[in-house]
C-alpha cells in the first residue's frame, strides 16, 4: 500500500500547525495567532517511532490545512493594497476538501480551553456526512479522531474528555506547547496508521525550488506542472505563505516542486509571517537541487528579484532564470521605444543580475503552457551538470593551460604556483587548488579562472566553488591524519600529475580519493 496520508483539520487558531510541527519534530508550518495564516495544503513526510522504540518505523504523509470557516483576521479583511482576502474562501475550502478526500486518517483538532464551538459542531457534521471532502468510489467513512489541543496540564483533562460529545470515539489530548501527553499521543497515532508494507518510494528525479517576488506566477507554474489546481492561484499578492512541497509526475519524471511565498522588500513586511516566509524560501533553496527564479516579464526587475538572486548565488545552487508572462511582454516597447525581444531582455537581465551571469534564461508563460516542458528539461540538465565529476588529470591539464595563457600578476613580482588540483565534491562542483600562496591569486584572477573553467569543463551553466589552499597547510593536515606529505620534487617546473611518473601520482591520489565531503578537510 502507498504511504498512509493523515490530514489535520479544524477551525482557525486551534493549534493545527503546532500539532504538525510536534509530530514532524521540526518547525515546518508557520505558527501565528492570526487567522488565515495557513492557506495551501502543507504536506511533509514523517517517520513515526514505535512505542517500544524497537519496532519498525511507520512512514506517513502528514498534511496541514487552513482553518475552516474564518479566513481573515478581524479588521484585516483587506490587505495593504486593498485586495479582499475573503475572496480566497472557496480556494482554501477546496484545498481542505482535497486533503480530507485523500486522507486515510483525519485528525480533527478542537481547542480544549475554548470548548466545543458552533464552528466545531458544523465541521463535525460535515465530516460525518462526508460533505467536507468525499472519496470517489470509496467504501465507508475515513476514520476521524478528535484531538484535544492546548491541554496544557492536568486541570484541562476533564474539559478534553468532554469532546467525546462530537461522536468520534475517545479524544486524544495533547499540548504542543508544554508537550503534555506528547508520548501517549504519538504512541496512539502510531497504532492508528497502517504499516506501509511496500518499499519506500524512491527519491524524486528532480527537486526544484520555485522562488520569486509576489504575483510572479509561481503557483500557476506548479499547477501547470501538476495538471490540476494543486496550489491556490489568485491575483491577490502573497497568497502562498508556506514553502509547499508538491510531488508530481511530469513527462515520465518524478519531481518535487517546492512552491515558496512571494516576497517583497523587507522594509515593506507587515508582520512576523512575512519574516517566516523569507526563512522558508531560504530553506527551500537549501533543500533543492535546482532553483527556478521566476521573473515577471511585464514588470521591471526589482530589489526583491536582486535579493533573491543573491540568495541563490550564496547557496551555490544551479538556477534557471524563468522569465514568466512572456506573452504579455513580447512585442511591447522598452524604455527606448524598441520592440521587446528575448535578446534585448536577456541583455537587460545580465546587467541587473550580474551574480547569475552563468545561469541560463528561459522565456515562458505558465498560464498558457508556453515553453514549460523545455524549462523543466533545462532544470534537469543543470542537475546533471552539477553532478558531474571531472578526472584529476583533465582538471590539472586544464589549469596548466590556463596558467600558460595568463598567469597571476603580482606587483611585487612574486610567482604564484599551482601544485595540484582536484575536484573533491559535486553539487556544487568543488575544486581545490593546492598553491604556494593563496594571497597571490587576486579576485580578478579567480574570476578569470572561473570563466576559463566554464569554457573548458562541463560546468558552463552551474555555480563552481573554488577553494585555494596553501601546500604547507595541506601537508600539515596530511601528517595529522597519519598520511605522507604532499612532496612534489617537480614543483620547480610546475609539473602536474599528467607529467609526473607513476610512482609520484600516488601522492596526488591522497587528495583525489577523498570522500564527497572532503571540502571540509581543507577548511580551518
Amino acid at each position: 500500500m502507498p504511504i498512509p496520508r493523515v490530514a489535520i483539520v479544524g477551525r482557525p487558531n486551534v493549534g493545527k500547525s503546532s500539532l504538525l510541527n510536534l509530530i514532524a519534530h521540526e518547525r515546518i508550518a508557520i505558527v501565528d495567532p492570526t487567522p488565515g495564516v495557513t492557506r495551501d495544503r502543507l504536506s511533509v513526510i514523517v517517520d513515526l517511532q514505535a512505542p517500544d522504540q524497537v519496532g519498525p518505523e511507520k512512514t506517513i504523509e502528514l498534511t496541514d490545512t487552513g482553518g475552516f470557516g474564518v479566513y481573515v483576521a478581524e479588521g484585516r479583511r483587506y490587505d495593504e493594497v486593498g485586495a479582499d482576502l475573503a475572496s480566497l474562501t472557496d480556494d482554501i475550502e477546496h484545498q481542505i476538501a482535497e486533503a480530507v478526500t485523500n486522507a486515510d486518517l483525519i485528525l480533527f483538532c478542537v481547542d480544549v480551553q475554548a470548548g466545543i464551538t458552533p464552528q466545531d459542531e458544523a465541521i463535525a457534521q460535515m465530516l460525518r456526512e462526508q460533505k467536507l471532502g468525499r472519496r470517489d468510489g470509496g467504501s465507508g467513512l475515513t476514520p476521524v479522531r478528535v484531538i484535544g489541543t492546548k491541554t496544557d496540564g492536568q486541570k484541562w483533562e476533564p474539559h478534553g474528555y468532554e469532546l467525546s460529545a462530537l461522536g468520534f470515539d475517545e479524544p486524544l489530548l495533547i499540548s504542543s506547547t508544554s508537550k503534555y501527553f506528547r508520548r501517549d499521543f504519538l504512541d496512539t497515532l502510531y497504532e492508528l496508521v497502517p504499516m506501509n508494507e511496500d518499499p519506500p518510494e524512491p527519491d524524486a528525479d528532480l527537486r526544484v525550488a520555485i522562488i520569486g517576488k509576489r504575483n510572479s506566477g509561481k503557483s500557476t507554474l506548479i499547477n501547470r506542472l501538476a495538471g490540476e489546481p494543486r496550489m491556490i492561484v489568485s491575483e491577490i499578492a502573497g497568497t502562498t505563505r508556506d514553502a509547499v512541497d508538491v510531488r508530481l509526475e511530469y513527462d515520465g519524471r518524478s519531481i518535487v516542486a517546492i512552491d515558496t511565498a512571494g516576497l517583497r522588500r523587507k522594509k515593506s513586511f507587515q508582520d512576523q509571517i512575512e519574516w517566516y516566509a523569507l526563512d522558508r524560501a531560504e530553506r527551500a533553496i537549501a533543500r533543492a537541487e535546482v532553483v527556478m527564479l521566476v521573473i515577471d516579464a511585464a514588470e521591471k526587475i526589482s530589489q526583491v528579484d536582486e535579493h533573491l538572486a543573491q540568495m541563490v548565488v550564496k547557496s551555490f545552487k544551479p538556477c534557471v532564470i524563468v522569465v514568466n508572462k512572456w506573452d504579455l511582454a513580447q512585442g511591447r516597447a522598452d524604455e527606448k521605444g524598441r520592440e521587446a525581444s528575448p535578446e534585448r531582455y536577456e541583455n537587460y537581465i545580465r546587467r541587473e543580475l550580474k551574480g547569475l551571469s552563468f545561469a541560463p534564461i528561459a522565456f515562458m508563460s505558465a498560464k498558457d503552457g508556453l515553453n514549460v516542458k523545455e524549462t523543466l528539461d533545462l532544470a534537469t540538465e543543470l542537475k546533471a551538470q552539477a553532478s558531474t565529476r571531472v578526472g584529476t588529470g583533465q582538471l590539472n591539464r586544464t589549469i596548466k593551460s590556463i596558467l600558460e595563457q595568463r598567469g597571476p600578476s603580482n606587483s611585487l613580482g612574486a610567482e604564484a604556483r599551482v601544485y595540484f588540483a582536484s575536484q573533491v565534491k559535486t553539487n556544487p562542483p568543488t575544486l581545490v587548488l593546492v598553491v604556494n600562496d593563496p594571497d597571490r591569486f587576486t579576485n580578478n584572477y579567480e574570476r578569470y579562472m572561473m570563466n576559463r573553467f566554464r569554457e573548458t569543463l562541463p560546468f558552463d551553466e552551474v555555480p563552481i566553488r573554488l577553494i585555494l589552499r596553501a601546500k604547507s597547510r595541506v601537508d600539515k593536515r596530511l601528517r595529522k591524519g597519519g598520511k605522507a606529505d604532499l612532496h612534489m620534487p617537480d614543483q620547480q617546473t610546475g609539473a602536474f600529475d599528467s607529467d609526473l611518473p607513476a610512482d609520484r601520482i600516488d601522492q596526488e591520489a591522497l587528495l583525489a580519493d577523498l570522500p564527497d565531503d572532503a571540502a571540509a578537510y581543507f577548511d580551518d
